[in-house]
């Protein structure tokens, strides 16, 4: 009777993508670094944080050696929510560029404060010294 001990990968994998890793971190802090700014920037930091947690849960989570109905188990629910939430920012960009259109709000209007509304602090009192 032959037991197997378990599958053993070659350590050079895990140094190679450990250097990935650390070279895609500082791909990220590059971004910062350079002050891209815009679109540019969260699509890029977006794409290096979904590369590294691709390569951890792969390699260091043994998820490329597992059986194919296992990976997409674990990796369907977070993928199809991913897809649900980016449906919903649309929409309610959508939503909210309508709303600026058809209903006459001004997209550049600021929140008012409670001084606002009620006020001064001290806008009472000197009031009542001043009879």
């Amino acid at each position: 009777m032959s037991s197997e001990a378990g599958q053993q990968h070659p350590l050079g994998i895990y140094y190679k993508i450990w250097v990935l890793l650390f070279f895609l971190s500082g791909c990220s802090y590059a971004v910062d670094f350079f002050n891209v700014q815009g679109g540019m920037r969260w699509g890029l930091v977006i794409l290096f944080m979904i590369l590294k947690a691709g390569f951890i849960v792969a390699i260091f989570m043994h998820a490329v050696w597992e059986r194919m109905a296992l990976v997409f188990t674990i990796l369907g629910p977070p993928t199809v929510l991913l897809l649900l939430i980016s449906f919903m920012a649309v929409e309610g960009n959508y939503a909210s560029g309508t709303r600026y259109q058809y209903m006459g709000h001004d997209p550049d209007a600021v929140a008012l404060t409670p001084s606002d509304l009620h006020g001064e602090a001290g806008g009472h009192e000197e009031a009542a010294e001043e009879h």
